[in-house]
């Protein structure tokens, strides 16, 4: 029997025992992109580590116990000027739904390469979805409801076609948080860190924005609380309203819970360390405020950061490096395998002898493992998947599997957390596809070489591995008879 489920908890900084609200309801929000460019490599570890608890959250409960959903970032200051950079005379409005539908797909494809699951993978016709991919702009009402909300309980106000959060009044709020209790620092210490804008209109340096008015290229919408000119919702108002949309208000006849209130919560929210303040201090301040809670998520799950060969990721440095290139490079799914042999909490070093040490073992188990069609998780991954994603406890398992020979149960395995996407072949020349060497080249050298070893021919055959080393051809003569090769790197 697998072990209860513990999970790091940025609310409590503790390892605890989940305890979902409704076992058959359980519910997982995650901050996803924002679509104005391609998705840097960093910003894949959430998706990749989030993908993980996802499945795993639907094999312990169920898969129809269990949504996920991940928003898109679809109205955003970065947006408004890659439109304007890229698309100078068209239309404003048009030009930002250009660049926000092309980068949305191109981020759709670069993930699917990751082996995430997606929506359609998930969702079945008739029921109700279980992996949602809300777009901002498609809650403006929502964003509109809260803000109203806010303003109405003392939590929010106008100032000069603005509206802005007031952390102040949430202080002297009774039955919410603190603000500040989520990162764990004073206000002092907030302000001290933060980058706030300060502006005339603000009551307090720490005042953050809810709704900004839109000048004459930005997107607009008819504005909240009496506000004339239209205008456009801040960064951190947008989860709030897409998470309370789809696991809040989506769920108010389907939940089953012991108190009351806890309807009003949902399960986990996750996203990357550097969310913690303000993005998340400040969707917990607007939901808490809004909807009178104590907590909006009762687990908040963060993953560490990602540089790369030592260095913090920076274009300045020659080593920033999106999804797309690298899968230019390399198959999706030793990115992801890399990506995995960190544990989520803490800091990664991505480097290219990371990259060549999981692409060996993934061409290893695509040789061994690739038969059957099962995707199952056993018991002892389960266990070390319920230990806070226990990712290196996870491969060490695999790698056990293998060692006993185990290579059904290893395949399956695999499968379940979202590797062997293809045949053995299809890897075989995909990555040698990648690599600009012709497949069809290196099997007739390695045919003439075979014919030639069994004339003894060998200065021949010696001659035609020269070759193939030439060409970056690494064969191996196995036990059997048979001869593999790959492209070295």
């Amino acid at each position: 029997m697998a072990a209860k489920l513990r999970l790091y908890n940025t609310l409590t900084r503790s390892k605890d025992v989940f305890r979902p609200i409704d076992p058959e309801n359980v519910r997982l929000y995650v901050c996803g992109p924002t679509v104005y460019d391609y998705a840097h490599i960093g910003n894949a570890r959430p998706i990749i580590v989030f993908d993980l608890l996802f499945r795993l959250l639907r094999h312990v409960y169920g898969r129809e116990a269990v949504t996920y959903v991940r928003n898109i970032t679809d109205v955003d200051d970065k947006i408004n000027a890659r439109a304007a950079r890229d698309y100078p005379g068209m239309p404003h409005n048009e030009a930002i739904r250009v660049v926000t539908g092309k980068t949305e797909e191109q981020f759709h494809a670069d993930i699917r390469a990751l082996g995430v699951l997606m929506p359609e993978d998930v969702n079945e016709e008739g029921q109700p979805p279980r992996f949602v991919e809300p777009r901002a702009t498609e809650h403006i009402d929502e964003m509109r409801m809260i803000i109203e909300r806010l303003i109405a309980r003392g939590a929010a106000y106008v100032a000069e076609e603005h509206v802005l959060f007031s952390v102040s009044a949430m202080q002297n709020l009774s039955g919410v948080p603190k603000y500040g209790a989520f990162s764990k620092r004073s206000l002092d210490e907030l302000l001290s860190g933060a980058r706030v804008d300060v502006a005339p209109y603000k009551r307090d340096a720490m005042d953050f924005v809810l709704w900004k008015p839109s000048g004459p290229h930005d997107p607009a919408w008819p504005s909240p609380a009496g506000i004339a000119t239209p205008g456009r919702p801040g960064w951190h108002i947008e989860c709030s309203a897409m998470s309370w949309k789809h696991l809040i208000q989506a769920f108010e006849t389907r939940l089953t819970c012991a108190d009351p209130m806890e309807c009003e919560i949902f399960d986990i929210h996750g996203g990357g360390i550097d969310l913690v303040f303000p993005h998340h201090e400040n969707e917990i301040a607007q939901s808490c405020c809004a909807f009178e809670t104590p907590r909006m998520a009762n687990v908040w799950m963060h993953n560490g950061f990602l540089q790369v060969e030592g260095e913090k990721m920076s274009k300045s440095l020659g080593n920033f490096f999106t999804i797309n290139e690298l899968v230019q490079d390399w198959p999706g799914e030793v990115l992801r395998f890399n990506m995995l042999r960190t544990h989520y909490r803490q800091p990664i070093d991505w480097t290219t002898k990371g990259l060549e040490e999981s692409e060996k073992i993934l061409d290893r188990w695509y040789e061994l493992a690739v038969r059957g069609e099962a995707a199952s998780l056993s018991d002892q991954i389960v266990d070390a998947l319920s230990d806070d994603l226990n990712t290196p406890k996870m491969l060490a398992e695999l790698h056990a599997l293998d060692g006993q020979g185990a290579h059904d149960e290893l395949g399956a395995n695999l499968r379940a957390l979202g590797f062997l996407l293809e045949g053995a072949e299809a890897w075989r020349a995909r990555k040698q596809s990648a690599l600009s060497v012709d497949p069809a080249q290196v099997e007739a050298l390695i045919a003439a070489r075979k014919e030639a070893r069994a004339s003894k021919n060998w200065p021949e055959s010696d001659r035609i591995r020269d070759e193939l080393a030439a060409l970056n051809v690494v064969v191996k003569d196995n036990k059997d008879g048979t001869t593999t090769w790959e492209v070295a790197r």
